[in-house]
């Protein structure tokens, strides 16, 4: 139906979101909210679903409307922007899907991306100048190792790290570490970047401890915002938000997209700190597409379901392949043998996952001889999809970390990651053993 009215063309038309907060007094849950936050059919010819909005650019109402929206834009009108101008910048797909992201972290707001490079990049960009320092937990996923130590070097960002898992003397050593050389060379500790559980090998970053530290260490209005990649964990099994964390880090491809077909990246966090990040984003042009936020739409409708069952069956593969005369350790958090780390699980976490390192008895020629005799689990990098996984990160994704930090961290090479999909959980079995058989 045509409007034939004549709106107020003042301000730029913002259209009313849905919303459903508390329903008989109590509060909607995520899964409930996946279903139709951020969204109004009406607005849509009525649509169940949102549409894929595949355009480029978005009409104004008026010229006076555009101006106004790009003075917001740059800055030139206080407010921020509102509305949607080009698809670079934003668009509906992207809207309901930060809406819905933002909501199972507890964060004011989310941004995607079009991988989880993407976001790590634009984030470290936005955060860093010349001159400082960023303090991250190790290891790290080997590209955002690679994209500190050799990218942003080369625009004077310097680092220093700590192992995942180190003693709060340990982490506060490497934080004044981090602080002195800052100010060696003119520079701020302008980003604590941590990675919990740590990929591969699952150790766990207390991050309480490192919020503490930084707080003693730190003014208020001088404190570097810790971020925390969380993709191995969330959204459903750890919330780092509530335990002292400022921006949290998703590669989006992984659990939360969930079906190996997509890939994306979010972050997460309160809008003073998006809003840097947001600006950076729009000049680059990281923004995922309409098309996959529209995906990730269709799997944040069942992210729960499919984690839940995807632990459950994690769980009892675990319990089976711990004794196995073939395998000499688990990286598995719900069997975490080290005091200090399950102090750690049980402050931040509500469920163990289902990605963790299986260290086979021997080295590459035993865990090779285990990777190529499966034949449910498919031999793939990536995690967290309906099928099952398994790779060897000394050999794959973690072939340009050097040796002595490899072995440093504990990336070893009879060190094979898991991840657990949702099969039955028998069929997975059967299929370990015979191919530990060959081992």
């Amino acid at each position: 139906m045509t409007d034939t009215s004549h709106p107020d063309t003042s301000t730029p038309r913002r259209k009313p979101k849905q919303s459903l907060d508390t329903i008989g007094g109590r509060p909607i849950s995520p899964t409930t909210a996946m279903m139709g936050h951020g969204f109004d059919p009406i607005l849509s010819e009525g649509a169940l679903k949102p549409p894929i909005f595949l355009t480029s650019t978005f009409a104004f109402e008026s010229a006076q409307a555009g101006k106004q929206h790009f003075e917001q834009l740059t800055g030139k009108r206080s407010g921020g922007a509102e509305g949607l101008v080009y698809s670079r910048f934003n668009g509906p797909n992207q809207e309901i899907l930060e809406d819905r992201l933002a909501i199972w972290d507890g964060a004011e707001e989310s941004l995607v991306f079009s991988s989880g490079m993407s976001a790590i990049a634009t984030l470290l960009l936005a955060s860093c100048s010349a001159g400082d320092v960023i303090l991250h937990s190790g290891p790290l996923y080997a590209a955002t190792e690679g994209f500190i130590a050799k990218v942003m070097s080369r625009y004077g960002v310097r680092y220093v790290d700590f192992a995942a898992g180190a003693s709060r003397d340990d982490m506060a050593q490497a934080l004044q570490q981090a602080r002195d050389l800052a100010q060696e060379h003119g520079g701020k500790l302008a980003l604590i970047y941590l990675e919990s559980p740590a990929n591969p090998t699952n150790a766990l970053v207390d991050i309480e401890a490192v919020a503490d530290l930084r707080d003693a260490a730190f003014g208020e209005d001088e404190r570097p915002p810790i971020a925390i990649d969380n993709t191995f964990l969330g959204p459903l099994w750890q919330q780092p938000l509530h335990h002292g964390a400022d921006i949290v880090i998703y590669s989006l491809t992984k659990y939360i997209g969930g079906h190996s077909d997509l890939v994306a990246g979010g972050l997460s966090g309160a809008k003073s700190l998006m809003d840097p990040i947001r600006a950076l984003r729009n000049t680059m042009g990281t923004i995922c597409d309409p098309n996959t936020a529209w995906m990730l739409l269709r799997s944040l409708e069942t992210v729960e379901l499919r984690m839940s069952r995807a632990g459950e069956n994690a769980a009892r593969v675990c319990a089976f392949l711990k004794d196995h005369p073939k395998v000499a350790g688990l990286g598995y958090l719900g069997l975490i043998a080290d005091p200090s780390q399950k102090d750690i699980y049980d402050r931040h976490c509500t469920g163990a996952g289902s990605t963790f390192s299986l260290f086979i008895k021997g080295g590459e020629k035993e865990s090779f001889a285990f990777l190529d005799t499966l034949k449910i689990a498919k031999l793939a990098v990536s995690l967290g999809g309906t099928e099952t996984l398994a790779s060897h990160p000394a050999a794959m994704t973690h072939l340009s970390v050097p040796d002595d930090r490899k072995a440093r961290l504990g990336i070893t090479d009879n060190l094979v990651r898991i991840s657990i999909g949702i099969e039955d959980a028998d069929d997975l079995i059967a299929d370990f053993d015979q191919a530990l058989a060959q081992v």
